[in-house]
């Protein structure tokens, strides 16, 4: 079974339905349990990092998603999910994360520029292409440069530049996939990018972390 989690978060229904179209079983849950028994689980979201974690932390849902990574199972972040796997969050004035992946969680500058001098609007929304670092057995398929739908106004800075698999640029060069272990995740919505989105999807799902 693969878990979707469940909390309060939105944007639930379009990946199961994603999920139902690749032919993959999945439970939108909020049971604590029933996340730790799951074979894979995936974290998505759309929101704010304060009320995400305080959602978290009230259904208990904080230590199913830790203890999910420390178990080895495969674990997908999505947009917010991705957000705040970090240890940190800038929004809301400052939130401590599930500290999964070190590092922040950083608001984009309002006076970015693109190359031709002409202001780049926040939230970043829309398509955009994904540059590779490296492979990952999850973007089998996805070729250097596949574009994807972004609807966000912050981004995920890991520490660790090795964490970073791909990079996107509004302004800057922004980390769009992170990964380590058994996790990877998105800054970019899987399910709502066509073709490479749904290829990603399947791939997490046939996905067996070494």
């Amino acid at each position: 079974m693969i878990a979707i989690v469940d909390y309060d978060a939105g944007n639930l229904t379009s990946v199961a339905r994603a999920m139902a179209h690749l032919g993959y079983a999945c439970d939108i849950t909020k049971d604590e349990d029933r996340i730790r028994n799951a074979e894979r689980v995936i974290f998505p979201g759309v929101g704010a990092a304060g009320s995400a974690m305080e959602s978290l932390r009230r259904l208990g849902l904080d230590r199913a998603i830790q203890e999910t990574f420390a178990s080895g199972k495969p674990l997908l972040g999505i947009c917010l999910g991705t957000q705040i796997i970090m240890g940190f969050s800038e929004e809301d004035g400052g939130v401590d994360c599930l500290g999964i992946v070190a590092g922040r969680t950083r608001l984009f500058s309002n006076r970015m520029t693109d190359a031709a001098g002409a202001h780049l609007k926040i939230p970043h929304m829309g398509w955009n292409r994904v540059r590779l670092n490296r492979s990952h057995p999850v973007l089998a398929g996805i070729g250097d440069g596949d574009e994807f739908y972004f609807v966000h106004s912050y981004y995920p800075d890991p520490d660790d530049e090795s964490q970073v698999i791909g990079r996107t640029e509004h302004g800057i060069a922004f980390a769009s996939v992170i990964g380590t272990a058994n996790l990877i995740a998105t800054q970019f919505h899987p399910e709502k990018s066509g073709r490479p989105g749904l290829t990603l999807l399947k791939n997490f799902c046939e996905w067996t972390p070494c």
